[in-house]
């Protein structure tokens, strides 16, 4: 059958069983996708997703083909989304596999800048911001159409592998609508995708205060010794001590005078030499009267010399000794019977 260059119409049944395939195929293949999985209701449910979505259908440009690409979104035609700085690449099951392609324009830094002098001291930290949690006023500034941080039509190009003629095919507003879902869950990519940095928001929120170089009058400013006094605490010194400067305020030479008469008399009597003390210690050891001989062993020292010849003197004698000194009796007691 003839579709005049066109490939037959695909059921959405048939397209989810193809974008299983095709998704298998390319987790075998080793590839990474990042697919939007079909679900029912809104395409978007939280704040920054909701504003893209009411962004794009803002624009009368893509009025005729928005709505054919809100089913694809729904019915999980794209099984691949990849968002990087001004760049969203994507792969889309129609009646093939189609690859698109869509560029968002830089902000301008001096709409950039516009945003930031607007909001400044509005934005107090990135969490709430990626939240959508600030002030309505905040926010309807950062989304305003042709000022604010969402693109215009003219700020975006796309193009589609798909034989379709029209500006925006159908897989484009399905990748497009993508875009408002991925936002629900890392809404972060939408500053990507302007390539700006959000933390410049915050940085922002004393940007405008000026700095105050007006020191507080003498009167109102606390005593630290009345502060210390109240907090029970010890204050330190805000600045040091000043060091006198060699040479200047030295004392007077009757001042030196008086501070060393006022200082107590020293002794002058000298401690015995250690050599006249140590001769008396050792006279005092030799006059010890004899140490009585024990059954243990003792410890002699350099004073006891005299007790151990005492010792020795009246220690028993030895068998050999003995016999020794009965032989010289004997030779003694025949000597007087000649």
């Amino acid at each position: 059958m003839d579709y005049g260059g066109w490939k037959p119409y695909v059921s959405v049944a048939e397209r989810r069983k193809k974008a299983e395939l095709a998704v298998a195929k390319a987790k075998k293949a080793g590839a990474m996708l990042s697919p939007i999985t079909s679900y029912r209701g809104a395409i978007a449910k939280t704040f920054w997703g909701k504003a893209w979505c009411d962004n794009l259908e803002r624009y009368s440009d893509y009025a005729s083909r928005l709505p054919r690409g809100r089913t694809y979104v729904r019915n999980g035609s794209v099984i691949d989304l990849q968002i990087t700085a001004g760049e969203v690449r994507a792969q889309v099951i129609g009646s093939s596999l189609y690859k698109v392609a869509v560029t968002v324009a830089a902000c301008p830094e001096k709409q950039w800048r516009a945003i930031g002098a607007d909001c400044s001291g509005s934005i107090d930290s990135i969490v709430e911001l990626l939240q959508g949690k600030l002030s309505t006023a905040v926010m309807e500034r950062i989304c305003k159409p042709g000022i604010g941080l969402f693109p215009a039509p003219k700020e975006i190009t796309f193009n589609c592998s798909c034989p379709d003629w029209a500006s925006m095919c159908k897989h484009v507003a399905a990748v497009l609508y993508g875009v408002g879902a991925r936002l629900d869950q890392q809404p972060e990519f939408l500053f990507a995708l302007r390539r700006v940095d959000a933390n410049d928001l915050v940085r922002q929120v004393n940007a405008g205060l000026p700095e105050s170089r007006k020191r507080p009058a003498t009167g109102k400013v606390l005593d630290d010794a009345l502060l210390a006094d109240v907090f029970g605490i010890e204050m330190a010194e805000a600045y040091p001590l000043a060091k006198p400067a060699a040479g200047r305020n030295k004392p007077s030479a009757g001042k030196v005078t008086a501070k060393k008469a006022a200082k107590p008399a020293v002794s002058t009597a000298r401690k015995p030499p250690a050599s006249a003390k140590t001769a008396a210690d050792n006279k005092a050891v030799t006059k010890k009267s004899p140490v009585k001989s024990s059954a243990g062993p003792r410890k002699s020292t350099s004073g006891d010399v005299v007790a151990g010849k005492a010792k020795v003197a009246n220690s028993p004698a030895t068998p050999n000794e003995a016999a020794t000194r009965k032989r010289a009796s004997v030779r003694a007691v025949k000597g007087k019977s000649r």
